[in-house]
């Protein structure tokens, strides 16, 4: 069943999502989070809140590059509410999968050198919802969700 979601997310998206990055060079990094930041503007989050889903992208984009080095991040708008449209991003690889997701998601915690330790906890932080799906060797799902606030 995780395999067949993972195929459903990883290989058919182009039809339900907004924007699709294939992250497979450092490259793509910037360019998933340079597209997230233009359909957050565009749904009209407050400042702030596209530099939180850019940021966010960002870092899942980043965690696709260098523990899996290949996958997609995927990003569509939620506009069922008119009063709360948000966007949800959806990063998924096949790459060597999480074991200790409690671990991750720990503050500060990082297995990269020279890192801030942002990642996974960071994006939980940045977002309104977060869920995480990963087995080891098979990959990881992680969806996230930003609602725009009322002013």
């Amino acid at each position: 069943m995780y395999e067949e979601k993972i195929t459903s997310i990883i290989e058919d998206p182009a039809q339900e999502f907004d924007i699709v990055v294939r992250i497979t060079r450092e490259e793509d990094i910037a360019v998933a989070r340079q597209m997230a930041k233009q359909l957050a503007q565009e749904i009209g989050f407050s400042l702030a809140d596209v530099t939180r889903i850019a940021t966010a992208v960002s870092e899942l984009a980043r965690n696709i590059y260098r523990y899996a080095r290949q996958g997609r991040i995927m990003i569509r708008k939620r506009l069922e509410d008119r009063d709360s449209p948000g966007i949800e991003v959806i990063a998924a690889d096949r790459g060597p999968g999480i074991p200790d997701i409690e671990l991750v998601l720990t503050r500060g915690y990082t297995t990269w050198e020279r890192s801030l330790g942002i990642g996974l906890s960071g994006v939980k932080r940045l977002m309104d919802s977060f869920a995480i799906h990963s087995e080891v060797g098979k990959g990881t799902v992680v969806i996230t969700e930003k609602r725009r606030r009322a002013f």
